[in-house]
Formats: C-alpha cells, sequence, structure tokens
C-alpha cells in the first residue's frame, strides 16, 4: 500500500469514478490508475468498487468504509507537513481564505490589512465562491479557512464558529416613497419589485421565508451573486434592494438610502469554519482571532482537534 493508492482512491469518488478524469488529476496514465486501484484490491483482498465490465459504477461497502479512512490518512499526511512547516518556517507559508463575495468586499478588508501588517512573509490567497464551494474547498484541504453565512454549519466534517450577526436592510433610491413608510412591512415591500441576493446567498432564504411566512408573493425581479450589483440595479430603477447592511456606504451610496429593518426578517449568522482534524498553522489562528477575539487560538484549537470528536 502506498500514497498514491490512495490518492487514487479518493481521487476516484471525487471525479464521479471516471478514470481517463482521475489520471488526468493525477498527471498520470489511466492504465496506471487501473493497476493501482488492482493492486489495492488484491493486497487487502476485497474489491473496493462496483463494476460493470471495466466502468466503476461506485463504492462497495468495504470501499465506502476505506474512503473515509484515506481521507483521514490523507489529511494526517498533510499535517505532518504543516507541523513541520510551524516550527521551522513559523512566520511564513500560505494562508487559503475562501469566502463569498460579500465577505470578501465588505467584512475582511480591515481583518486582511491587520493580519498582513503581523505577517507580512505569510501569502494570503482569498479565493471567491458559493456557500457550497466554499464547504468543498474545506473538505477537500484547498483552503484553511472558510467564511459564509449558509451551508457552513450543515456538514458534520466541518467546526464552525460565529463571526457576526446581522439583518438584512431595505436599500431604496433617494426619495423613495418607502422612506415614509412607518413602520415598514413586508406588505409595503411586495408592493415594489425587488432585487436580491441568488438563492443560496447571504441569508436568501430568510428573506425567502419571512415573505412566505407573512403568505406575500414579491416579485423578485433580478438576483444576484453579490451586494454591488444589487445596489447598482436598485439605483438604475429596477426595484428596490433587500442586502445585508454591511454592503451599504452612505459615502459612497449617496444616490441611495439604506432603511434597517431588522423586525422584518430573521437574525443572520456569518460563520468562520474549518475542518476538523486540519492542521492550521499559528497564523491561521491569528486569522480567526483578528475576525472575532473571543475566538482564541486554545478555543479553536480544543474544537478542531480531533481528539475532541473521539471524547478525549
Amino acid at each position: 500500500m502506498n500514497f498514491q493508492q490512495l490518492r487514487i482512491i479518493r481521487e476516484t469518488v471525487r471525479q464521479n469514478f471516471n478514470l481517463t478524469d482521475v489520471a488526468n488529476a493525477l498527471f498520470t496514465s489511466q492504465p496506471g490508475v487501473s493497476k493501482h486501484i488492482k493492486d489495492l484490491e488484491d493486497e487487502l483482498g476485497v474489491e473496493l468498487f462496483i463494476r460493470r465490465g471495466k466502468r466503476l459504477l461506485g463504492l462497495t461497502e468495504p470501499g465506502k468504509e476505506l474512503v473515509v479512512i484515506v481521507e483521514r490518512m490523507l489529511l494526517d499526511a498533510r499535517n505532518i507537513k504543516k507541523l513541520a512547516d510551524q516550527f521551522t518556517q513559523k512566520d511564513q507559508g500560505q494562508l487559503t481564505i475562501v469566502t463569498t463575495h460579500t465577505q470578501a468586499r465588505y467584512a475582511l478588508p480591515k481583518v486582511v490589512t491587520s493580519f498582513k501588517q503581523e505577517y507580512p512573509k505569510v501569502h494570503l490567497a482569498l479565493h471567491q465562491g458559493s456557500p457550497q464551494e466554499i464547504v468543498q474547498q474545506l473538505l477537500s484541504g484547498e483552503a484553511d479557512i472558510g467564511i459564509a453565512t449558509e451551508s457552513l454549519d450543515t456538514e458534520s466534517e466541518l467546526v464552525t464558529f460565529p463571526y457576526y450577526d446581522w439583518h438584512h436592510a431595505v436599500l431604496v433610491p433617494a426619495g423613495h416613497p418607502l422612506l415614509d413608510v412607518q413602520p415598514l412591512s413586508l406588505a409595503a415591500l411586495a408592493e415594489y419589485p425587488i432585487v436580491t441576493y441568488h438563492t443560496g446567498f447571504t441569508g436568501r432564504s430568510k428573506i425567502d421565508r419571512a415573505f412566505a411566512e407573512a403568505n406575500l408573493s414579491p416579485d423578485i425581479v433580478m438576483s444576484a451573486l453579490d451586494a454591488d450589483v444589487i445596489k447598482s440595479y436598485v439605483e438604475l430603477g429596477l426595484g428596490i434592494g433587500i442586502i445585508a447592511p454591511g454592503a451599504y456606504n452612505a459615502a459612497k451610496d449617496n444616490d441611495l438610502r439604506l432603511i434597517e429593518a431588522p423586525e422584518l426578517f430573521a437574525l443572520n449568522t456569518t460563520r468562520i469554519a474549518v475542518r476538523r482534524g486540519h492542521y492550521l498553522r499559528g497564523y491561521a489562528y491569528r486569522f480567526i482571532e483578528l475576525c472575532a477575539p473571543l475566538l482564541t487560538e486554545a478555543n479553536v484549537r480544543a474544537a478542531v482537534s480531533p481528539q475532541r470528536e473521539a471524547g478525549f
């Protein structure tokens, strides 16, 4: 048994059992991939994959259990390398953060600035993606830390921590009639076309639920992945916007007005996530603490440690 065989097993599952794609992902040949799989099966004495002719269709029961072990072994192999780097290059290396556009654009700039001042030799890679892409990059080990409002707390392999709480707010052009509506209601909002976040982004589920519970069917004329697009189309008169209030800047968005409406929409919690058992360098803990001072290295380390899950 060797690490290449383990990588092939993992990649075969990731590539939906297409061995040509596995070979391309691992920069090897398809016959070589097939041979590694057969050699491992012969060594273990069990079939790991369900087959139809030469095609792989899925995992056998032993294969399903093996994949869990393989993931853990490869994660620990990466952890060993990071552990060595922690002691030989304490203030150097790479930290990969994956987040949504809203967080990258509005929540993180001050944190990133402070972090770079403390760790100028650490390369900070800030990737943007959907909440589901963030989950996948954390699980695959491509990213160290994920930040989003959606999806992170539904995956058992991730440990999540609250970053900050917020309510959606209403965005309108200057002089809009809604500025004079007191108190503001969902019924009043539903009288206008609405521009807001795409499904699955930035608390959109809370917006949909609020209207549904009020038995209202809002006219959502456009959805977008980030607040900058929403603001642009509200300014053009396409409709009113529903956004995260942190995306509004009164000085820059001087043709728009933000109406705070915490009573209309449920509370959102933006969360920080790391994979359970994933080894974090010292500067990764510091980045998390810069986001939320209560999330000290000791608190995060205790939660992320695999021993916590095992009860030790």
